[in-house]
């Protein structure tokens, strides 16, 4: 090129700026730039909007799914919360009224077995009261008939008579019953 500008110069020749090109190839490549631009303007440009468009769409319709499921995720977790407070609650009145209950059936357990052992003392007591009668009156005959062998052999006669030796038994043990 250096060359060529050279020999243009010895040539006496109009001297062209070597950076700038030729009329010719400013028209070519001003026909191909705009043959581009509208083909890129008219084709290019609208799928690749529509494509940004789609996209910013699904970015948006996906942000508002994750803000939907965010607020379902809160409220299920407060429901959660909510419910978990119900059942403590729950479990504590539960617990309450098992402690109660048991109070009461220990309550009832002993009244019952107070009774059972104020039955039973009753019972003992009437079975050794009717025990003594029994041994009393055993007694009884038994010194009656002792005392009345010994007012025989005293007095040298048998005591036949029943109403005699049972008046006679009365005032032995009526004697000894003063003497205690």
């Amino acid at each position: 090129m250096l060359n060529a500008l050279v020999t243009n110069l010895a040539a006496g020749e109009e001297a062209q700026n070597p950076l700038l090109p030729a009329w010719y190839d400013i028209v070519w490549s001003a026909l191909w730039f705009l043959i581009i631009l509208i083909v890129v303007w008219k084709v290019a440009l609208p799928k690749l909007t529509a494509m940004l468009d789609e996209r910013s769409a699904a970015i948006e319709g996906n942000i508002a799914k994750a803000d939907e499921a965010q607020k379902q995720a809160e409220a299920a977790l407060d429901e959660y919360t909510r419910q978990l407070a119900e059942a403590r609650t729950e479990a504590g009145q539960i617990r309450d009224a098992a402690r109660e209950d048991g109070k009461k059936i220990v309550a009832e357990a002993k009244d019952a077995a107070s009774a059972e052992a104020s039955r039973i003392t009753t019972a003992a007591h009437t079975q050794i009261e009717a025990e003594r009668q029994a041994a009393f009156v055993s007694l009884r005959n038994e010194v009656g008939t002792l005392a009345i062998d010994l007012a025989g052999g005293v007095v040298g006669e048998t005591l036949t008579d029943d109403a005699r030796a049972t008046a006679v038994v009365d005032r032995f043990l009526a004697d000894l019953e003063k003497a205690k």
